[in-house]
């Protein structure tokens, strides 16, 4: 039993954000575990380990971050709380797999039309910065980024908007309400449980980042990829950390992670470009179909969208919540 006990506690003095002293140099060293969804190999984990990594360097070795990727230290709809609770010290994920928790922030997924993950990444920082939401306010936020225009990926074939009337499609957050508008059914499941549900049939498409069908391989399981970037929307995902291992740690070396977290922004943004290229030529490769919609249709669909940004707002007015405002912003800096 005492060994059990032993065990424990050294596992929680390498994981938990404790510190200890070097024996060399007398620095503290101060070990953190980062909770993120995606599988190792996707470029998104990637571009989160080499942050790590020049956190790292930059602290000249006194931050130590070990990754814990693809849901093995908490799943995604959980890695938000099990950051707020210590579980996980940092932790990325998505604000659409918690509907309602973040009310405000829920903005940045509207079917605004972003053109890529850059945009979308850069807004979704400036939005923060400019309205400091509260309910972000029990973690520290390391920075915000999103993918590039959502996309319909489907097994079934569509060549028009009325297409997708009827058709049962994945999608989460706002996404669900786009299918809706469209007269689809939606249904939620993270990425992980996608592969699955195309290939048995439980869904007919996807709506999703077209990196998503490499990123993920779900261009095994569609034939069709249908472009509505005239309504893309985005899903923003968080990097954030404790908030007490944040203020445990000195000065210099927040300073650091901040400085790194900046830098990121961009570099995380254009990663999600990059997995966009890289899910086109993917696709392509397996010969699957590309559809473009008529002028028309894409017309239909902005038309079809407006309810959903009433819907937002309102829902963000009756919590006297800026809705309005930050939708205003978010379409002016598209402008």
């Amino acid at each position: 039993m005492k060994k059990i006990l032993t065990l424990a506690l050294l596992t929680a003095v390498l994981f938990s954000g404790c510190s200890k002293k070097d024996e060399g140099d007398n620095k503290k060293v101060y070990r953190f575990n980062y909770a993120i969804f995606f599988p190792a190999t996707h470029l998104q984990t990637q571009t989160a380990e080499a942050w790590a990594k020049e956190v790292e360097k930059r602290s000249d070795g006194q931050i130590e971050i070990t990754m814990f990727p693809g849901d093995t230290l908490s799943k995604a709809a959980q890695t938000y709380e099990a950051v707020v609770s210590g579980v996980a010290d940092i932790g990325m994920s998505a604000f659409a797999y918690t509907r309602g928790r973040f009310p405000l922030m829920e903005a940045l997924d509207l079917p605004v039309g972003y053109p890529d993950g850059v945009t979308v990444t850069e807004i979704a920082n400036k939005i923060y910065d400019k309205y400091q939401p509260a309910e972000l306010s029990d973690v520290h936020v390391l920075y915000l980024h999103g993918h590039g225009p959502g996309i319909l990926a489907s097994k079934k074939p569509v060549s028009t908007v009325a297409d997708i009337a009827g058709m049962k499609v994945r999608a989460t957050g706002l996404s669900a309400k786009v299918v809706s508008a469209l007269g689809g059914t939606p249904l939620s499941m993270s990425q992980g449980d996608t592969y699955e549900s195309l290939q048995k049939g439980v869904v007919d498409a996807t709506f999703c980042p077209i990196e998503t069908l490499k990123g993920w391989k779900q261009g095994e399981v569609i034939d069709y990829v249908v472009d509505t970037r005239a309504v893309g929307y985005t899903t923003t995902m968080f990097a954030v950390m404790n908030k007490d291992k944040w203020a445990a740690l000195p000065e210099d070396l927040q300073k650091i992670i901040n400085e790194v977290s900046a830098e990121w922004i961009a570099r995380q943004g254009a990663a999600w470009d990059e997995a966009d290229e890289n899910g086109r030529a993917y696709v392509t490769e397996l010969g699957k179909t590309f559809v473009s919609l008529s002028d028309s249709d894409n017309a239909a669909l902005r038309e079809a969208m407006k309810p959903v940004y009433s819907e937002f707002t309102s829902a963000a007015a009756a919590k006297s919540l800026p809705g309005e405002e930050v939708l205003e912003d978010i379409m002016m800096m598209l402008e």
